[in-house]
């Protein structure tokens, strides 16, 4: 059998927004409690916040690398989770402002239960727990952040 590149190009157009719908429902169902934390990083003699999000279940949600931790860069890491997740239960963070001011500034979460915890309390245990692997996974490489390809 001879296959063009045409060929397999109109396939492409056709099946894959198909399999791409499969494979979402194939995704386990995440949790209704987020995990928020952010930690800072020193890439290239600059400062740098990795925020980071996880479920109940301790699966990693997002984590994104910001140079600010204010409003603007909370709001944003919630504007991405709420991309590919559903309006969570009870968003669990620390004791940082800004997490409260985006929660207030995004119409979506003014019905949720924003918890406050310490970090040291077992409340928030469990994303500090998922601290290691990120870092990990995510290495600094000059200027850059690289994924190393480990996986926890």
């Amino acid at each position: 059998m001879v296959v063009s590149h045409e060929t397999l190009r109109q396939w492409n157009i056709k099946f894959a927004p198909l399999l791409t719908e499969e494979f979402r429902h194939r995704d386990p169902r995440r949790g209704s409690r987020w995990f928020l934390d952010e930690v800072c990083t020193e890439i290239g003699g600059r400062k740098h916040w990795l925020w980071r999000a996880v479920d109940d279940t301790g699966a990693v949600l997002d984590i994104l690398l910001q140079t600010h931790r204010n409003t603007h860069a909370a709001k944003t890491f919630f504007e991405r989770l709420l991309i590919n997740y559903d309006v969570p239960d009870v968003p669990h963070t620390d004791k940082l402002w800004s997490y409260g001011a985006a929660i207030r500034e995004l119409p979506v979460l003014h019905a949720v239960k924003h918890t406050q915890v310490i970090r040291a309390a077992c409340c928030n245990n469990l994303i500090e727990q998922r601290a290691g692997p990120t870092r990990e996974e995510w290495r600094p490489h000059g200027e850059e952040w690289h994924r190393t390809g480990v996986r926890s």
